[in-house]
This record gives structure tokens, sequence and C-alpha cells, in this order.
């Protein structure tokens, strides 16, 4: 029985830690699927730095933000070229710290 508890609490353990590494980084998603469109504004990007254009969206909330990019919007293709949804989250969540 002891043993038994030792692995379902070691299993838990290693389950957890597995889903904390693969929580994405907003930022390093941003620098590497965004920022090439969204620093220089090419194909109608929102500047990063241009706070006033993006008040209206961020007001819109993050998780339609989300639902947006992972659809895509104009020039810009589905995900917005992350890799999963949470990378979409992850960078979005970013992005509206950002403007904030």
């Amino acid at each position: 029985m002891k043993l038994a508890m030792t692995v379902i609490t070691a299993s838990a353990a290693l389950l957890l830690a597995s889903q904390v590494a693969a929580a994405a980084d907003g930022k390093e998603v941003y620098e590497k699927s965004c920022a090439a469109c969204h620093e220089k504004g090419i194909g109608g990007a929102l500047k990063l730095a241009d706070k006033a254009k993006w008040a209206p969206l961020v007001k819109q909330g993050s998780d339609a933000l989300t639902a947006t990019v992972i659809k895509g919007k104009g020039v810009m293709p589905p995900k917005g070229g992350a890799a999963s949804d949470a990378d979409v989250k992850a960078a979005v969540d970013y992005i509206v710290q950002q403007v904030k």
C-alpha cells in the first residue's frame, strides 16, 4: 500500500511538472511568431508600441482577442504563426500587458 501511494504521488508530481514546463512563455511566443509584423506594422498589424490603437481591442478582453488570433484576421494567418492555442493565449496575454 505504501509503495502504491508513493508511485501515485510521484506520478502526479511528474504530471504537474510537465504541465508547468509546457506552459507557454508569452514574450517568447510574441518574439518568435508576432514581433516580425507587430513591431513594424507589416500588413496593417497594429504596432505593439501604439497603445491607443490597441485600447479598443483590449476592452474586448483577452478571450475575444485570443479567438480572433486563432481564426486569423486579414493577412495574419490562423494562430498568427504560433504552434498551439496555448501559445496564442500566452502571446495575447503578453501583448495585453504591454499595451495597457
